[in-house]
């Protein structure tokens, strides 16, 4: 899959842009804060319906602007171009088209283009809490499984009504058994989905991360919920009285974690900033893999300042890992430094491009 072309009006600080794509790998060159990573958030918004950060719709909008829009056309094989456009304006919710139908829920466009992105702040995976953690495993399983992002959104209704009982202090246990049935049952397809996933996916990143690091290092990935021990009806009634004193869930599949280790040692603990970004891309990697072989979709691939913090040695292993493998399709790149990309591009045959970014303006750099 290939995002041939975008166009942008008034996302963040880009007021107007139109701008067409190779179907390899697109490098974007610029300072900070010239419009690099708004670019890949506005690929991110055609992609997954929000921003990499999940900012409100507000936002999102040029300052002094009334409303945005972004537009592109998605090559999902030889024969079937789609067009999504994502649009908002002030006091009006966003609109989500494609090939000019709007689409009745939002959650239905997530997983039909996907889309993997790294960060500068990936390393907040593993340093962060677990809700950053949680909300990885959701964002990518969601793009799997349409059952477990119905699941997930089932849950989640039913979490809110109970905590709301909660603090409201109510006592009644047939009105905390008709809300914790729906609880019982997506947190069953939830927690099988979870564990699935980490179980799959944990030795993919343990090799990945071997490539970049040299074998220097051994990297781990476990899944930590309370479902691995007891069903979700257990955990419920066995925290109710808690629950009532504290006002709110305090166990479930919300509150599940992943951990990671390196060499038997906790990464968060005791690892560096090179072996916490390593880990980080190492898993977004991964994370592409599972998806392309669950999607029969080869996803996109947007990399947002990679190189930072990290030694010369796990550049070129990145590198290598992205486009010398012939299985990641179309690669979007962010860096500040020139001879960086510059490298990149020289070691790469096929198609390519070089945009320099300047003031949300973008500029095709002939190499």
């Amino acid at each position: 899959m290939t995002l041939d072309n975008i166009e942008i009006l008034n996302f963040k600080n880009i007021g107007n842009a139109r701008l067409d794509f190779s179907p390899g790998v697109n490098c974007l060159l610029g300072m900070n804060g010239q419009g690099k990573s708004n670019l890949l958030d506005a690929i991110h918004l055609l992609s997954m319906a929000r921003t990499m950060s999940s900012l409100p719709d507000s936002a999102i909008l040029k300052h002094g602007e009334e409303m945005m829009l972004v537009k592109g056309n998605f090559h999902t094989d030889a024969d079937t171009i789609d067009t999504i456009s994502c649009g908002y304006a002030k006091g009006k919710r966003k609109s989500l088209k494609r090939n000019g139908k709007e689409y009745p829920k939002l959650s239905e466009h997530i997983g039909q283009y996907p889309v993997v992105i790294s960060t500068p702040d990936d390393s907040r995976i593993v340093t962060g809490s677990g809700e950053e953690r949680r909300k990885l495993m959701d964002m990518v399983i969601s793009q799997a499984d349409p059952a477990y992002l119905s699941a997930l959104i089932k849950y989640n209704k039913a979490l809110e009504n109970r905590n709301k009982m909660l603090r409201a202090g109510v006592k009644d246990d047939i009105l905390y058994e008709s809300i914790e049935n729906s609880m019982v049952e997506a947190a069953e397809v939830i927690h099988n989905a979870r564990k699935e996933w980490v179980a799959e996916i944990s030795p993919i990143v343990e090799e990945i991360y071997a490539r970049i690091s040299g074998g220097k290092e051994k990297t781990g990935l476990s899944y930590k919920s309370a479902l691995n021990h007891a069903t979700m009806r257990e955990v419920l009634d066995s925290h109710r009285a808690k629950d009532h004193i504290l006002g709110f869930s305090s166990a479930g599949v919300h509150r599940d974690d992943m951990e990671s280790s390196l060499d038997g040692y906790s990464l968060r603990a005791l690892g560096s900033q090179g072996q916490l970004k390593t880990f980080a891309v190492a898993l977004r990697l991964a994370i592409f893999r599972y998806l392309k072989r669950k999607k029969g979709l080869t996803p996109l691939l947007l990399l947002d300042d990679i190189f930072d913090k990290l030694d010369a040695g796990r550049v070129e292993n990145i590198m290598k890992e992205v486009t010398h493998e012939g299985d990641f399709g179309q690669i979007f790149i962010t860096d500040t430094n020139r001879k960086h990309l510059d490298d990149i591009l020289a070691g790469i045959e096929g198609h390519k491009t070089l945009i320099n970014v300047e003031n949300g303006v973008f500029s095709e750099i002939k190499h």
